[in-house]
């Protein structure tokens, strides 16, 4: 088989860098909004979202949560895609008692699978399972016994309309309740709700809230109340997905945060 020069393969690179551009500059900043908001969208996409907990544990400290979540879709068939998520937390961990002080590290990673269909109606569902492991840096990150467990999706995306909006759901069980930590069983609900503007503009509450259910009765919840802005801007031609929020916990465990900020850019590759 012939060689392509030098000049063939860079005139072909420079063909298949117009066609990705194109593609990119056929979506609108609302619809670049849209698709960033959909948990189960087709689109690669590397998420920084950053937490900064204040008012939290015994003294009243301030700790700051980093979640990498690269999210990557697998084409399965011409109607299945498999949305890969990854959590890698990055933690800042004030004092928590008079023999500690403060802590660093990586926290416990958490890795999705959704199962969901490739050309979907204005609803749109994923459902698959959530797996826990054992990656903290220091005992007071993370646990170290695995976990696994169901986690689903819907929301309600549709052409013309302004608004997302929908709920993720999901509860892990450790595997194992021997090594540092012990058995957990823990849930998460997070309710979304968009409004997005032609210009990529949006207002945005997504709350996330958690339940520990192997925790005394009144140390079990976490529920925020809250909301924010995002925008869609471009580095060079790369569409890039900011937001900041705020939310406050009104139900929360004792020495837990009363305030979150959050502030998230997420990284668009879309196809």
């Amino acid at each position: 088989m012939p060689r392509l020069s030098r000049s063939s393969q860079a005139l072909a690179l420079s063909c298949l860098l117009a066609v990705a551009s194109a593609a990119r500059a056929e979506m609108s900043a609302e619809e670049l909004a849209k698709l960033a908001q959909n948990p189960v969208g087709n689109l690669i996409s590397v998420p920084f979202q950053n937490n900064t907990n204040l008012n939290f544990g015994p003294d009243k400290g301030t700790q700051n949560i980093l979640n990498i979540q690269p999210v990557i879709p697998i084409s399965v068939t011409d109607d299945w895609n498999i949305i890969t998520r990854t959590i890698l937390p990055v933690v800042w961990m004030p004092r928590l008692d008079a023999d500690t002080g403060p802590v660093s590290g990586l926290g416990d990673l958490q890795f999705t699978a959704f199962l969901s269909p490739a050309h979907p109606s204005e609803w749109i569902w994923g459902a698959g399972p959530v797996l826990q492991a054992p990656t903290n840096s220091n005992n007071e990150l993370g646990n170290d016994n695995w976990g696994l467990g169901p986690s689903f999706v819907v929301l309600h995306m549709e052409k013309g309309s302004p608004w997302v909006y929908g709920v993720l759901l999901n509860n892990i069980w450790s595997l194992s309740s021997d090594k540092h930590g012990g058995a957990y069983s823990n849930g998460l609900i997070q309710p979304f709700v968009n409004y997005n503007f032609e210009s990529g503009l949006y207002l945005t509450s997504a709350p996330i809230a958690t339940v520990s259910w192997m925790a005394p009765g009144s140390q079990q919840w976490t529920v925020p109340i809250g909301g924010g802005v995002g925008k869609i801007f471009h580095f060079g031609k790369l569409p890039v997905n900011t937001q900041v929020s705020a939310y406050y916990n009104v139900v929360r465990p004792d020495y837990g945060a009363n305030w979150q900020i959050r502030a998230q850019v997420q990284f668009m590759f879309p196809k």
